[in-house]
């Protein structure tokens, strides 16, 4: 696509589109329960035109299946999921109450690894974790449109303290804002070179495919970092992600149903044009649209990859 006429569509879906996200942001420092409660049973949960989000969503444990990452991290599930201990040498995992610390075995055993890697390359006390995906994956019926085949996890920017966290602060705490009130850069009251290496260390994860921050943080990055900047072209800014980066890792050997991403260019991302959209005052400032959006679309179970039919109705 001609590159004017691209930056002209996102211009135009850019209302809808910081709409969206900021609500999935909003999401992500929200308060859980100690006292969550089931939801209640469909009436009809063979409706064709459902929201599958509203089947995975009830969906509390993983399949007894082959671990298998199923279709794209935008549409698709999660087949014998496995759940990171909710408490770990180096990690501990907040929100209890969303029941999202589940992914495919290689995205568990990479936050455990990077957990104990930062403590040393870093001088990071340990993770904070925040959403990974469903029990079986699928589209989530609050926040995310990925985190749908186990393979995406979301860690805080605040570091672990040194002592267990109790359930009330999982559910209560928030993470600390990295950006600064203006949106141009990071806030260097909070924002240190042990950020930069914690970031770095999970890029240079040879199965880490992408991580999305704040293009402020992107911004510091770029500015910061020495030596070896191969990793950066990993680090992509995105909406929101002031609390905390995404990291999505590449489709696991044996999932022959999971979709891949296109890998990143080999280019750091750090030249002045690369980031001049994300510093635009059409993103930093939406003007709300001139008619209410629709609302967005929402994916059907025959909208999903076939297998995930069997994942849903597998014991």
């Amino acid at each position: 696509m001609n590159p004017m006429i691209a930056r002209r569509l996102i211009l135009t879906v850019l209302p809808l589109a910081a709409v969206t996200l900021a609500a999935t942001v909003a999401l992500a420092q929200d308060k859980g329960t100690l006292d969550p409660k089931p939801l209640p049973p469909l009436a009809n949960p063979n409706d064709p035109h459902l929201p599958a989000k509203q089947l995975f969503g009830r969906k509390t444990k993983p399949s007894e299946q082959k671990p298998q990452a199923v279709g794209f991290y935008a549409k698709g599930c999660l087949a014998g999921g496995e759940a990171l201990p909710i408490n770990g040498p180096s990690w501990q995992v907040m929100r209890l109450s969303r029941n999202r610390n589940w992914g495919h075995p290689d995205i568990v055993a990479l936050v455990e690894r990077l957990s104990s890697k930062v403590r040393k390359a870093a001088n990071w006390p340990g993770l904070l974790i925040g959403d990974m995906a469903q029990p079986r994956g699928g589209p989530m019926i609050t926040g995310h449109a990925s985190h749908q085949v186990g393979l995406d996890a979301d860690i805080w920017l605040t570091p672990m303290p040194s002592r267990t966290l109790s359930r009330n602060e999982r559910e209560e705490m928030s993470a600390v804002n990295m950006v600064r009130a203006d949106k141009l850069d990071v806030d260097t009251a909070v924002w240190t070179p042990h950020h930069l290496e914690v970031i770095r260390a999970a890029a240079q994860e040879p199965r880490v495919e992408r991580i999305f921050v704040n293009a402020a943080i992107k911004k510091a990055l770029c500015r910061e970092a020495k030596g070896n900047r191969e990793w950066l072209s990993k680090v992509r800014p995105m909406y929101g992600h002031n609390y905390h980066f995404h990291v999505r890792i590449t489709c696991p050997a044996g999932s022959n149903d999971c979709k891949p991403q296109e890998p990143p260019s080999d280019d750091e991302g750090c030249s002045t044009s690369d980031l001049a959209y994300w510093f635009s005052d059409a993103v930093l400032h939406p003007k709300p649209p001139p008619k209410p959006p629709k609302p967005p679309h929402q994916i059907t179970l025959a909208e999903l990859p076939g297998a995930c039919r069997q994942v849903l109705t597998a014991p």
